[in-house]
Parts: structure tokens; C-alpha cells; sequence
């Protein structure tokens, strides 16, 4: 336990979004389509998702938790997911524009760190009080944390569909160095966990 995991779907050329996102459209063009294993073959991927959801502590990004697009918050965002967000854990939102901490139903509390990674880090790992901590996405905070070495797996979800354009998960990463320690799939999936190697 106590590693930094990060789950992603991806398409087969690569991008975790479509193109033209918009706050009616997060995912982009084409995005939703990357995660219909999830709700069409919930069964078939039951252990992928229990992972994904396992994690003692989460990191986002400003995107992820408000959508596309700079600058400060919309008045009362409280995040995509409803009052009860489905990580039941801290959350910790890397930020430009600090506020107060955002406690939701479930035990889920959106903390917002407005000092770089690393401290977003220190502070999960220390609410994760010995569970692994994941980092959740998007595509900009992921590339952060690989081309800094503080990802110990990168579990990829591929769906078999093209986008075309979009946003692109490794495009710019530095010093990556992964080998594969799991392959399995469905027909709208397949799954393969990597392993940092330092």
C-alpha cells in the first residue's frame, strides 16, 4: 500500500478527451464513448473499477473538478458529480485560485491547494493515512507527476475507438520509464498496468 496509482481511459491513438470540451461538454467530442465499459460491462470490469475507487486519497486538477477553461471559480461550483461524489474520500484540487475546503456527501471533501503538486502530495498522502493515493486526472496534472517520477503505477484503460484530436495524455511527459505487469479486457476495453521503473 501507500503508493501513488493513476487510472486513465484512453483512446487507441491517445487522447483522454475529445476534441472542442466545453463546461456542456467536458469530455470533448467523442469522450463519453471512452468510458462505456464502466456502465455497459460493469460486471466484466468489476475489479478495475473497485480499484480505481480503493484509494485513501485523490488528486485532481483544476479541470477536472470545474471544466475546460482558466481562471476563478464559478459562483457556487461544487464539482461534476452531484452531492455525492463517488471518491468517499479527501480530494485535493490543484489550483491557482484557493478556497476554503468543500465537505460533500459520502465523505467526500474537496481540499484546494493552491502550491504545486508536491504539497498536494505530501497533504494526501498524509489524509490517506497508509492507503494508496490516486491521481485522478486530467490530462495536464498527469503529465505533471509522470515527467516527475511520483507515479508508481499508471493503470491505461484503453477503449478500441479513434478520436481524432483532443487532449492528449503523454504528449510532452519526461523521464518515462514504465514496463507492463497486467493485460486483461473486455470487448470495450482493455486494461494495462504499468510499473514506474526508476
Amino acid at each position: 500500500m501507500d503508493s501513488v496509482t493513476c487510472d486513465l481511459t484512453i483512446s487507441l491513438d491517445g487522447y483522454l478527451a475529445g476534441p472542442n470540451q466545453s463546461p456542456e461538454n467536458p469530455l470533448g467530442e467523442g469522450g463519453e464513448d471512452l468510458h462505456r465499459w464502466m456502465f455497459e460491462e460493469p460486471d466484466a470490469n468489476a475489479a478495475e473499477i473497485a480499484g480505481i475507487l480503493s484509494s485513501g486519497a485523490y488528486i485532481m486538477g483544476r479541470n477536472m473538478y470545474a471544466g475546460p477553461g482558466p481562471g476563478p471559480w464559478a459562483k457556487d461550483w461544487r464539482g461534476w458529480w452531484g452531492e455525492d461524489p463517488p471518491y468517499h474520500a479527501p480530494v485535493f484540487v490543484l489550483t491557482h485560485h484557493p478556497r476554503p475546503p468543500l465537505q460533500m456527501q459520502g465523505g467526500t471533501t474537496f481540499h484546494f491547494v493552491a502550491d504545486g503538486i508536491g504539497s498536494a502530495l505530501d497533504q494526501a498522502r498524509e489524509a490517506a493515512a497508509g492507503k494508496d493515493v490516486a491521481v485522478a486526472g486530467g490530462a495536464e496534472t498527469v503529465r505533471q507527476f509522470l515527467s516527475a517520477g511520483l507515479i508508481d503505477e499508471l493503470r491505461l484503460h484503453i477503449a478500441p475507438i479513434l478520436l481524432g484530436a483532443g487532449e492528449r495524455l503523454l504528449d510532452g511527459v519526461q523521464n518515462f520509464n514504465v514496463e507492463p505487469t497486467y493485460v486483461s479486457g473486455t470487448r470495450l476495453v482493455t486494461h494495462v498496468h504499468y510499473r514506474s521503473i526508476r
